[in-house]
């Protein structure tokens, strides 16, 4: 057993399938992330990922290590830079948790969307990586690549609240007022069904995306967990959702940040250039889509904070942490939903 991690188990599972699991291996396990606990497995032949469920009681559709294989197998050879999937194990017996095995991409991760340590001109261009992967993931052709039934069709916006909210009142640990105004609101606005229907990612934020060593190519999008089949703009407005929190390491925000003398884009500059490689004209009642991920990142924040609370997160000091800022973020939600479109 190696930091939670049975992997003379997982060698006896795999039992000469993958290269080097049936030789000395070591194993380190990731402290990013407060969802399904991630370790790296490197081996003589290589190096990969192998990434499991919690233990303990979890929410239900929570933690989906199985939807997360299965959409970055599909994504693989696309557009869309994912690593290679190899072998998923659904028994829970093996170590404990369904898991997977994907290989180990090297890259680099940010997660200041500030970029401290780089130049203007790369900040510019690594975050126009950013935007690019964003359209590359909305213009996935579902049906070549065998995504068709990988989310219901219809009413996104519908189900996505209805969702949360559950998951909300499940791990809910007070009441926060503005969380519950901020519920009212949406439900209260939800704009008519457009029916666009595209791959969404779920949890789109600089953290979860791998850049090139020495480039400012993204390499590897990471963290699936949330995709499914949806509104693409849900997954524009929680980068901007992301941009408007404190500047910090807990914060990892924009607010406040000269992002000319920086070389950032402004949120009105990268959602233009979004709509130029989608072919829109514009997005109307954007005040909505941001107020919606406010929404869901508060309910996501519950979650880890009550698994930090239960024992069950990877981190708990920085699931606490992370808990902290559901009030934040309901607030900034109330606030966005209250300001009229442009």
């Amino acid at each position: 057993m190696t930091d939670d991690l049975n992997v003379s188990a997982v060698a006896a599972w795999v039992d000469g399938r993958l290269p080097g699991l049936d030789g000395p291996v070591t194993v380190h396990r990731f402290q990013v992330g407060q969802s399904n606990p991630t370790f790296r497995i490197e081996t003589p032949a290589g190096d990969y990922v192998l990434r499991r469920k919690p233990g303990g009681a979890l929410l239900k559709s929570a933690h989906a290590v199985e939807r997360e294989f299965a959409v970055q197998q599909a994504l693989w050879q696309t557009d869309v830079p994912v690593p290679q999937m190899h072998l998923l194990c659904e028994d829970p017996d093996v170590i404990g948790a369904p898991f997977y095995l994907m290989d180990h991409v090297a890259g680099r991760s940010f997660d200041d969307p500030r970029l401290p340590d780089q130049t203007p001109a790369a900040r510019g261009a690594i975050i126009d990586a950013m935007g690019q992967t964003l359209a590359a993931i909305h213009s996935v052709d579902l049906a070549a690549v065998g995504l068709s039934d990988y989310g219901p069709g219809g009413d996104y916006y519908g189900r996505q609240i209805t969702r949360w909210v559950k998951q909300y009142r499940a791990s809910a640990t007070e009441e926060i007022p503005d969380m519950e105004a901020l519920i009212r609101w949406l439900e209260d606005h939800q704009p008519p069904d457009d029916g666009r229907r595209t791959l969404v990612h779920g949890d789109y934020r600089i953290d979860n995306l791998l850049f090139a060593n020495g480039g400012t190519d993204v390499v590897a999008v990471l963290d699936w967990e949330l995709s499914t089949l949806g509104h693409p703009f849900a997954d524009l407005a929680a980068v901007i959702m992301q941009w408007r929190m404190p500047p910090g390491p807990d914060g990892r925000g924009l607010a406040g940040v000269d992002r000319a003398a920086a070389g950032l884009p402004t949120d009105e500059t990268f959602i233009a250039s979004y709509c130029k490689r989608t072919g829109l004209d514009g997005i109307d009642r954007f005040n909505f889509y941001l107020a919606f991920c406010f929404f869901r990142m508060a309910a996501i924040l519950q979650g880890v904070k009550a698994r930090g609370q239960s024992g069950n997160a990877a981190n708990p000091a920085k699931a606490a942490k992370l808990g902290a800022y559901v009030p934040a973020f309901a607030r900034q939600g109330l606030s966005a939903a209250r300001t009229e479109p442009d």
